[in-house]
């Protein structure tokens, strides 16, 4: 089965899980990855990596010591990055992102220096989308940055009021077009 018939399968089954009929595409993946500085990033955390695209850009990008953090709930997408990615600096989990505490306590960090998500804000319920962004306010490092996309401005308003600054870029190369929010303490 092919990337975009997963995806949609995947969509139709899991709507409180996935967010998107298709994969993400590399220009929205640029955007995402942009302000990461992959050359002090220790830590990084992955909310919601679907079927892995961002997850390798990430990899790719990081150094040979530091560690990426990623949290899928849905079984079968956290399957396939199981299988399709063998990278020892990834730490695949298969929980809810509102555990970043309890992960990075565990492997001896406090802070992430970015946090990535893809995590469908709009569908979530609203107790849990909270305590997600609550989690990633309070494991953020003061200079790094909290990254989002979503295909409306409904996350706006929870985003500003829970960072200092947030940014909005648009990406109208992606289906269906996504904005992206870059979010700072």
């Amino acid at each position: 089965m092919g990337k975009k018939s997963s995806f949609v399968k995947e969509f139709f089954k899991e709507k409180k899980q996935v967010g998107a009929i298709a994969p993400s595409s590399r220009f929205l993946m640029k955007k995402m990855l942009k302000p990461i500085d992959f050359n002090k990033a220790k830590v990084i955390v992955e909310l919601g990596p679907g079927n892995g695209v961002f997850t390798k850009g990430i990899l790719d990008k990081m150094l040979p010591d530091a560690k990426l953090f990623s949290f899928e709930l849905n079984e079968n997408f956290y399957e396939h990055i199981k299988k399709e990615i063998t990278d020892d600096r990834l730490v695949l989990l298969n929980q809810s992102a509102e555990n970043i505490p309890e992960v990075l306590a565990s492997y001896g960090f406090t802070k992430a220096h970015f946090i990535v998500s893809s995590l469908p804000l709009a569908v979530i319920p609203q107790d849990s989308k909270i305590n997600i962004i609550r989690a990633a306010v309070e494991h953020l490092d003061e200079d790094g940055f909290y990254i989002q996309f979503q295909y409306s401005l409904n996350a706006k308003k929870l985003l500003e009021e829970n960072f200092k600054e947030v940014k909005i870029d648009f990406t109208p190369a992606n289906i269906p077009p996504a904005f992206v929010y870059r979010c700072s303490l």
